[in-house]
C-alpha cells in the first residue's frame, strides 16, 4: 500500500517527481524511491507504507531480473505466492534469483516471463503499477479490476503525468489546471466525480480493469490512445457458469460461497504487520471479521463507531457480534465537535470532492485503528455484488409498472410536473387539507417527473440513484456527460449492479475509503471485491440473492454459519451520520458562510438561486435536503481550499 508517481518530460524529470511524491507522504511514510531515465525524459516516484517484506530488498521503483523493466507498485497482489510458485515451476532457476519476497518483485518476474496481459489476468488483487519496458520505450499503466487503487493521468504543458492523488499532479501542474465543470455537474448528480472524469480538465481516471499504453519517442514526445480492457462482467464464460449454477441447489452454492469467501480472507490476512478489521454489526462486515476469527489462532481487532443519535448508532450491534466471536473490540463515539473538527482537513484528504458525508466516521475509524494495527479489512462490496440496496428490488417493479406507458405520454407527464417548481409543488400541496394531502414533496414530483422521462432503464436507473436531478440547470457551463455503464443483460438487477460496480464502487465508495484510511497511514483491504467473489456473486440466479423481501440472502446463509440471526438482522441503516440535525445546529455557521450567495456568485461555478432555496427549506425544518446541499458544500469547501493552495505556490514561486 503506496503512493506512486511519474511524468514524461522535456525538463529536469527528477526534480518533479520528488515533488510529486512529497505531496502524498501519507500515503508512504516508511521510505521513499525515484527513478528517471534522461535520454527518455522519464522518471517515476514511490512513497511507501512497508507491509509485506519490511526489508530494503522492498524498495520501489523495483528494477526486473532481466533489468527490461522498472515498476512502481501501490497495492496488494494477494495470490503473489501462487504466482511464485508457478514461475519456479516453469524455470527452476529463479528460486535462487529472487533478492526478497515482495509482491512486486514477483510481478515484475511474470511481467518478464507472460507480457502485461497475461501477467495482469493472473494477478489476484488491489493495485495500480506504472511500468517502464526499456526495450520497447513505452510506458504502461494498469488499474485492478474493481478501482480499490486510484490512478489518475493526464497531459499539462506538455508533459504526460500521472499519481495515485491529484494533489501529486497538480504539484508540478497547478497553473495548468482548470475546474471541469462537467465534472461538477456529475458530483451534483450522483454525489461523485464519475470516471473517466476528474474534477479537473485535461486530467483522467484510470477506469478500473484497464491498462493504458503510452508510447514514448524523446522526451516530451510521446503517444497514446484510450485505455485497454483486461478483464470484464460481460464474457461467455460467465454466462456458462450462470446457466450452471440456475441448476445448482441452494446449499451447494452457499458451500461453494463460503469456501471462496474463506480461501480470500485467508490470502488477505496476510501482512508483516498487524492486521484487523473494520466492524458495523451488519451483515457484510461480520461475515469478513467472523471468518478472520475462523482463521486466526488470536483474537481478531475490531474497530467500529458510534453516534449519540441512536438512529444511526450500530456501535450496540457491533458490540455483540464482536463478544460472540470473542474479538479485541474497540469503539470510538462520535459527536458533532469531533465532526466539526475534521471537516476543514477533508478538502486536503479529498483533493476531488466527495459528496458522501460518510467520509467523516471513516476518517475518524482509520485513525483509530491505525493507533492499534496497519492493516484493515472491510466489508466493502456486499450490497453492491448481492444485491443489498431495497432499490434492487423497488427499482424493476417501479420500471415495469413506468415502461408499458407509451413515451409520448409519459414525456408529457414529466414535462407537466417540472412546469412547476419544486418550492411552487410544496406550496400548493400544502394548501391541501391534511387529511387528503399527499406524502410527497415538490422534489419528490420532479424525482418522478425524471424517472417518467427516461427512454430506457439505463437512463431509469441512473435518475434513481441521482441527487440533483437536472444539474445542468445548478452547475452554470456544465453538463454531466460521462457515459452510463452499458451491459446487455435482460435481467433488470444485473444492470443495476452492473452501474454500481463500474461507477459508485470505484468513484465513490473505494475513493472515499481509499483517502479516508491513507491520510492515516492505514492499508484496507476488502476480501468481497475480491475478483473471484465478483464473479461469483455476478453469476447467482436471483433467487440467491432475494428470499423473503431481503436481499443478500446467500450472504445472510453464509454468516448463520458463524452469528445467530438475532444479532445481524434488522433494517439496513448504513454508515450514515445526524447530518440534517447537525447542519442546522451544530454546522449551521460553516454552512452558511460556504453557502454565502454573493461568494456563490461571484465563483461563477454554481447557480445561487436554488441553493439558497433548498438551504432555506432545509432550515426549517420541514424538508430535509441534506443529500443536496452536502454536494454543494463538499464542493465549495475544496474550492476555498483549492484558491487558497494555488495562491499560497504562486506566492512562493514569485
Amino acid at each position: 500500500m503506496c503512493g506512486i508517481v511519474g511524468i514524461i518530460t522535456k525538463e529536469r524529470a527528477l526534480e518533479k517527481v520528488r515533488a510529486m511524491s512529497a505531496s502524498i507522504t501519507y500515503r508512504g511514510p516508511d521510505d521513499e524511491g525515484h527513478w528517471t531515465c534522461d535520454t527518455a525524459g522519464i522518471g517515476l516516484g514511490h512513497r511507501r507504507l512497508s507491509i509485506v517484506d519490511l526489508s530494503p530488498a522492498g524498495r520501489q521503483p523495483m528494477e526486473s531480473a532481466c533489468r527490461r523493466y522498472i515498476m512502481t507498485f501501490n497495492g496488494e497482489i494477494y495470490n503473489f505466492a501462487e504466482i511464485k510458485g508457478r514461475l519456479e515451476r516453469e524455470d527452476s532457476a529463479l528460486s535462487k534469483q529472487w533478492k526478497g519476497t515482495s509482491d512486486t518483485e514477483v510481478a515484475l518476474a511474470a511481467i518478464s516471463r507472460w507480457g502485461v496481459m497475461r501477467s495482469l489476468e493472473s494477478f489476484a488483487g488491489m493495485f495500480a503499477f506504472a511500468l517502464w519496458d526499456r526495450k520497447e520505450q513505452v510506458l504502461y499503466l494498469a488499474r485492478d479490476r474493481i478501482g480499490e487503487k486510484p490512478l489518475y493521468y493526464g497531459e499539462i504543458a506538455g508533459s504526460f503525468i500521472f499519481g495515485s492523488e491529484l494533489k501529486a499532479i497538480a504539484a508540478v501542474g497547478h497553473q495548468n489546471m482548470r475546474i471541469n465543470r462537467s465534472a461538477i455537474a456529475s458530483l451534483m448528480e450522483f454525489g461523485y466525480v464519475a470516471n473517466p472524469m476528474s474534477i479537473y480538465e485535461g486530467v483522467s481516471k484510470l477506469p478500473p480493469g484497464t491498462v493504458l499504453k503510452v508510447v514514448v519517442r524523446s522526451p516530451g514526445k510521446y503517444n497514446f490512445s484510450g485505455p485497454e480492457s483486461y478483464w470484464s462482467l460481460n464474457r461467455p464464460d460467465l454466462e456458462d457458469v450462470r446457466r450452471e449454477f440456475e441448476q445448482s441447489s441452494d446449499d451447494h452454492l452457499v458451500q461453494r460461497l463460503h469456501d471462496i469467501l474463506l480461501k480470500t480472507v485467508q490470502q488477505e490476512m496476510v501482512a508483516d504487520v498487524g492486521v484487523g478489521a473494520f466492524l458495523s454489526g451488519g451483515i457484510d462486515s461480520s461475515l469478513v471479521v467472523a471468518l478472520m476469527q475462523a482463521t486466526s489462532s488470536a483474537n481478531v481487532r475490531t474497530f467500529t463507531i458510534g453516534f449519540d443519535d441512536r438512529r444511526f448508532d450500530e456501535a450496540p450491534y457491533a458490540k455483540a457480534v464482536a463478544k460472540h466471536l470473542n474479538t479485541s473490540h474497540t469503539e470510538m463515539y462520535l459527536s458533532p465537535r469531533d465532526a466539526y473538527e475534521l471537516i476543514p482537513s477533508l478538502s486536503t484528504i479529498y483533493d476531488e470532492p466527495l459528496g458522501d458525508s460518510s467520509q467523516i466516521p471513516t476518517v475518524l475509524i482509520s485513525k483509530l485503528t491505525r493507533k492499534h494495527v496497519t492493516v484493515a479489512l472491510s466489508g466493502d462490496g456486499g450490497d453492491e455484488l448481492f444485491a443489498g440496496y431495497p432499490r434492487y428490488q423497488f427499482g424493476p417493479s417501479l420500471w415495469r409498472k413506468i415502461s408499458p406507458t407509451p413515451k409520448l405520454l409519459r414525456h408529457a407527464f414529466s414535462a407537466g410536473l417540472r412546469f412547476v417548481a419544486p418550492n411552487q409543488w410544496d406550496h400548493f400541496l400544502n394548501l391541501l387539507p391534511e387529511k387528503i394531502r399527499p406524502g410527497i414533496t415538490g422534489h419528490r414530483l420532479h424525482r418522478l417527473a425524471q424517472l417518467l422521462s427516461s427512454s430506457d432503464f439505463d437512463k431509469f436507473y441512473a435518475s434513481l440513484v441521482a441527487q440533483w436531478q437536472e444539474p445542468n440547470r445548478l452547475v452554470l457551463g456544465g453538463t454531466s456527460c460521462s457515459p452510463l455503464p452499458q451491459l446487455n443483460d435482460p435481467v433488470l438487477v444485473n444492470k443495476m449492479r452492473a452501474f454500481d460496480i463500474k461507477r459508485y464502487l470505484p468513484d465513490d465508495i473505494l475513493a472515499k475509503v481509499d483517502r479516508a484510511s491513507m491520510s492515516a497511514s492505514l492499508e484496507t483491504r476488502a476480501p468481497l471485491l475480491h475478483h473471484d467473489v465478483v464473479e461469483f456473486a455476478w453469476a447467482l440466479p436471483q433467487r440467491a440473492l432475494f428470499r423473503g423481501g431481503d436481499g443478500k440472502w446467500i450472504l445472510r446463509k453464509v454468516l448463520e454459519r458463524y452469528v445467530p440471526k438475532s444479532l445481524f438482522e434488522r433494517p439496513k441503516s448504513g454508515f450514515s451520520i445526524p447530518l440534517a440535525a447537525w447542519l442546522r445546529h451544530e454546522l449551521r455557521d460553516w454552512a452558511e458562510d460556504l453557502l454565502d450567495e454573493r461568494a456563490l456568485r461571484e465563483q461563477g461555478f454554481l447557480d445561487p438561486q436554488p441553493v439558497r432555496q433548498l438551504w432555506t427549506e432545509h432550515l426549517s425544518g420541514k424538508f430535509d435536503r441534506q443529500a443536496y446541499l452536502w454536494n454543494v458544500l463538499v464542493f465549495q469547501g475544496w474550492l476555498r481550499h483549492a484558491q487558497q493552495a494555488q495562491q499560497t505556490t504562486e506566492f512562493i514561486n514569485q
